[in-house]
């Protein structure tokens, strides 16, 4: 699988090792940035790049990292047919995955260690949307929202 992935300085290290636990798993790895560490870095330059990818490359997933991971689902989310889920759990990842059907997911690698992380970020690329109909209509709103501004109804 295609994983398209960004951070900050603050997630500098852990993006490092994702990429390079994600390559080992065989997963092809298109790292958005930063390329260098820089403690002055802004996370939507790389987190929206990343969301973006996401949407243009279909079937990929993508994965945002940052200190708490908030205001990169935040900018993953401003981007337009972006479902972006903040995982601090391997369950909060897995379900993001099978009811939500994220296809971002924000970590933020000032909660969990490397290892921790790696598994949510695992959890969330492992799992298959379940397509149950409950789920597809919610979702639906949500892209109808998303395109129109406004609810059915």
């Amino acid at each position: 699988m295609r994983v398209h992935i960004g951070g900050d300085h603050a997630a500098w290290e852990l993006k490092q090792a994702l990429v390079a636990a994600l390559q080992s798993d065989g997963h092809d790895v298109v790292d958005h940035g930063p390329a260098a560490y820089d403690a002055q870095d802004d996370y939507p330059v790389f987190c929206i790049p990343a969301a973006e990818a996401v949407v243009a490359d279909p079937g990929s997933l993508g994965v945002v990292l940052g200190g708490s991971g908030n205001g990169e689902q935040i900018a993953a989310n401003k981007v337009k047919g972006v479902r972006a889920a903040l995982a601090y759990d391997a369950d909060t990842a897995r379900l993001a995955r099978e009811h939500n059907n994220a296809n971002v997911v924000a970590v933020g690698a000032r909660k969990h260690t490397e290892a921790e992380a790696i598994e949510l970020v695992r959890s969330f690329l492992a799992t298959e949307y379940s397509g149950e109909e409950r789920h597809t209509r919610r979702i639906d709103l949500l892209a109808t929202y998303e395109t129109t501004g406004s609810l059915p109804g």
